[in-house]
């Protein structure tokens, strides 16, 4: 039997790891709103052993249990120390998804610990963390190799046995420094899947430029053994160094590219509709522009200025243009306020954060009864450091307690 292919998206752990870029846990909950509206399989929400990071995510898992987020499973990071999956549930007690990780490298074993643990001891710190998490509720595991990709084959068929063995449900290979080619990939990962029968998670860098192609092609090793696999994206393919594999191109080349659309078959859930509106928000809040040549989503994704392509995209569209802008969520006029405009925010008053609200078809009964919200708005502004969009308005309005969580912090 075929197995199928889920998306993790890890922008709000792996993304926000990037040098010279911040984002607000308003934003990384709005994210996981439209993760959750796109149908995506996992969110990887971050890091429960952080303390900045604990009220967020109990925020967040509160969402699940408000039914605000419906699909996506939100699943937390550790290393897999018993000590590290432990503080993860004691800080996070609804937590029900966690992926732990450790490398499995001699490079890196010998780098990083400099003699005093071998690959054994990491397998045993491996199976006391898979286990413990299982005992705190955990009801899904995920073990990832860090640098599996420079890591001998032998030694991941050990890792995976172990970790499977020990009760965990996937296991995540890491391209950690994107030096994976996807021949070497499709391989690897074939000899990994048809020797474990085990689901395979590819997470790909993109230092090479070659982060979706690996990422499909380590899927399709997975996929002609019959299992099932899992690719892991960032928005906007954000991501430490060079990145990490798109998204939006991902999904765009399970569905358009001719050699694979038949062979991979993609979670059904995932709505590729969302792209233009996700892509459009995470560029806003973590304030990169977007490629002009970005796939499906860049300013020139459907533009033709060639005589011949023109004429050709003209007469139709399919002559030059392999997917419709609609099939991104594009294609909508878009409508700027050119005369008055009320906006509200870190300084704003209660005539004018009404106004904004009314616009918005959220009308409060008073002022009295308006005022925690503006309060809320005033702070999540302040969080933000940029005008909120009406997205990030509404669920202000919908889920204050949530966001009073949102920007607090434990300490």
């Amino acid at each position: 039997m075929k197995g199928k292919v889920y998306l993790i998206d890890v922008t709000n752990r792996d993304g926000v790891q990037t040098s010279r870029i911040l984002l607000p846990k308003l934003a990384k909950t709005m994210l996981n709103t439209y993760f959750d509206e796109m149908g995506l399989f996992q969110s990887e929400i971050g890091f429960p052993t952080l303390k900045h990071e604990v009220n967020y995510i109990n925020a967040n898992l509160e969402l699940v249990k408000l039914g605000a987020i419906k699909r996506t499973h939100l699943e937390g990071w550790c290393r897999a120390v018993p000590e590290d999956v432990q503080l993860s549930f004691k800080n996070c007690p609804e937590l029900k998804h966690l992926n732990i990780s450790i490398s499995t490298s001699e490079i890196m074993i010998a780098g990083k610990f400099q003699g005093k643990k071998v690959f054994k001891d990491l397998l045993k710190s491996l199976i006391e963390s898979v286990k413990t998490a299982r005992e705190l509720g955990a009801e899904t595991i995920g073990i990832n190799a860090e640098d599996a990709s420079r890591t001998e084959l032998n030694g991941l068929l050990e890792f995976i046995n172990a970790g499977k063995e020990a009760g965990a449900d996937r296991f995540r290979y890491c391209d950690t420094l994107g030096t994976d080619d996807p021949i070497t990939i499709y391989e690897r990962i074939k000899t990994l899947a048809l020797a474990t029968k085990f689901p395979i998670e590819m997470h790909c860098h993109n230092d090479l430029g070659m982060a979706e192609a690996v990422s499909i092609a380590g899927a399709q090793g997975a996929i002609e053994c019959g299992v099932d696999s899992y690719i892991n994206t960032t928005v906007n393919g954000y991501g430490e160094r060079c990145g990490n594999c798109d998204l939006v191109s991902t999904i765009l080349a399970l569905k358009f590219s001719q050699g694979l659309k038949d062979k991979l078959p993609l979670d059904e859930h995932v709505d590729l509709k969302m792209a233009w509106r996700l892509a459009r928000y995470a560029s806003y809040a973590f304030n990169i522009p977007i490629p002009i040549n970005q796939p499906g989503i860049g300013a020139n994704a459907f533009a033709h200025e060639s005589g011949i392509h023109a004429d050709g995209a003209l007469k139709d569209r399919r002559n030059y243009e392999l997917y419709d802008p609609e099939d991104v969520g594009r294609g909508e006029p878009e409508l700027t306020e050119t005369g008055r405009v009320i906006t509200t925010g870190g300084y704003g008053g209660i005539k004018g954060f009404r106004h904004v609200y009314d616009k918005l078809g959220i009308h409060f009964n008073t002022d009295n009864e308006a005022r925690r919200i503006l309060e809320l708005v005033q702070y999540a502004n302040l969080h933000t450091q940029k005008p909120l969009t009406d997205d990030e308005l509404r669920f202000i309005a919908t889920y204050p307690d949530i966001v009073q969580m949102l920007l607090t912090v434990k300490i």
